[in-house]
């Protein structure tokens, strides 16, 4: 049984890219530096510069960013003329560097937009003015996304929400083990509350969490785990049985590498980065991860390669697995965390506490001043027997007794004594 996957334009009339040069030119037109640019849409300055050389392409929710952003500039000099290009320019990079701030997961669906964010209205030409102040009118229309958070807990509340379940999901196309996905989300949740300052100044929350999501899931010693031994349940559908067996049966890194670029959606340098693998290493592992599934997915054996990425994308999203994948509550997330670092604190402490201890009972107990050891005896040759007066017989004893006993020298000893 195989799934029919229809591909439309949709996709290409709604992200629809300038050219390479049309980029370049209308970045200039506006007096925008590369840096500038790459915080408009949340990614690299070198990212950039490659989008703009025709060397890479943008894609997923980065591709959609940076043709809003486009579309705003190309429409910028139609409404204001060239003096009033470049304020104009500012006040649309103004509006598009909020929607970069929250850790917005990516969500493709069959055509690749993502479901909560409309692909942007084409500017016309007949109205040169009203295409101007529609941006601050909408920017109160997404609180949850433009208000500053209250603090940390709702912060990362916010995050575990937006990303926990995608998470999840990738953790089990990765191992095909529910208990496992979602102990490694648990796990870089976890992490990601005890570092929350370093995450929640980071360009990219989300990635920096599924990094981790996605280190743990592949470590190689969870197959010394007896409760990770065996895989979950196939899914019900032949289709993702087929696929979710093609994908487990690639290399780790390969099997990493084709999910980021065809199911998260990054551009190749980004992939190769969060992989910590060069460019050329990341592309040579994408076309042998492409030509081991095209060997045992049907479909995507007939699909040509510049195609390949998105009937993969849409397979990805259309898997359905055979078990749930709800993960715990943000609190409870955060509580384990923070009930596991209270444990470690007191074991901490416990321990440096017998330490001093017995440190002190040591310092009480032992000597002040130095007190040099006996030396041990040693047997010596060559020396004679002791030589001296033999021991007294029973008559030397009676005389010896008596002679004690008797006065000291003197008259008295030689006077007869009557008896």
């Amino acid at each position: 049984m195989t799934r029919s996957v229809e591909t439309t334009s949709s996709e290409d009339s709604e992200l629809s890219l300038p050219a390479p040069k049309e980029r370049r030119r209308l970045r200039e037109a506006a007096e925008l530096t590369h840096d500038e640019v790459a915080a408009a849409v949340g990614v690299t300055a070198s990212t950039v510069r490659s989008w703009e050389s025709g060397r890479t392409t943008p894609r997923g929710r980065k591709r959609e960013l940076y043709t809003q952003f486009l579309a705003r500039l190309a429409a910028r000099p139609q409404d204001g003329g060239p003096a009033g290009a470049p304020g104009e320019a500012k006040t649309a990079r103004a509006a598009e560097e909020p929607a970069a701030d929250p850790p917005v997961p990516h969500r493709p669906t069959s055509d690749g937009q993502a479901p909560d964010r409309p692909a942007p209205d084409a500017p016309t030409s007949d109205a040169p003015t009203s295409d101007a102040r529609p941006e601050p009118e909408r920017l109160p229309a997404e609180p949850p996304a433009r208000v500053p958070l209250s603090g940390p807990a709702e912060a990362f509340d916010t995050l575990y929400a937006l990303a926990a379940r995608d998470l999840a999901r990738q953790a089990y196309l990765l191992t095909g083990r529910r208990a496992l996905a979602l102990e490694a989300v648990e796990k870089a949740f976890v992490q990601a509350w005890d570092r929350w300052p370093e995450v929640a100044t980071d360009p990219d929350p989300v990635g920096w969490v599924r990094a981790i999501v996605h280190e743990y899931a592949l470590s190689p010693w969870h197959r010394f785990r007896r409760a990770h031994r065996h895989l979950d349940k196939p899914p019900a559908e032949p289709a993702d049985r087929i696929l979710l067996d093609a994908l487990l049966a690639l290399p780790p890194a390969n099997r990493r590498t084709v999910l980021l670029y065809d199911g998260v959606g990054l551009d190749l340098p980004d992939t190769a980065a969060e992989t910590e693998a060069t460019t050329p290493t990341a592309g040579h592992r994408l076309v042998h991860a492409h030509a081991d599934l095209a060997d045992r997915i049907p479909e995507l054996a007939d699909v040509p390669l510049e195609k390949q990425s998105a009937l993969l994308r849409d397979l990805f999203t259309a898997l359905r697995p055979p078990v749930d994948l709800e993960p715990r509550t943000a609190a409870a997330v955060r509580g384990g965390g923070e009930r596991r670092t209270r444990l470690w604190t007191r074991a901490t402490l416990s321990l440096t506490a017998m330490i001093a201890v017995s440190t002190s009972y040591t310092l009480m107990t032992a000597p002040t001043r130095y007190e040099p050891p006996l030396a041990p005896g040693e047997s010596v040759s060559g020396v004679p027997p002791l030589a001296g007066p033999q021991q007294l017989t029973e008559r030397g004893k009676q005389l010896h007794d008596k002679l004690r006993a008797d006065p000291e020298a003197g008259p008295a000893r030689i006077a007869p004594r009557i008896e």
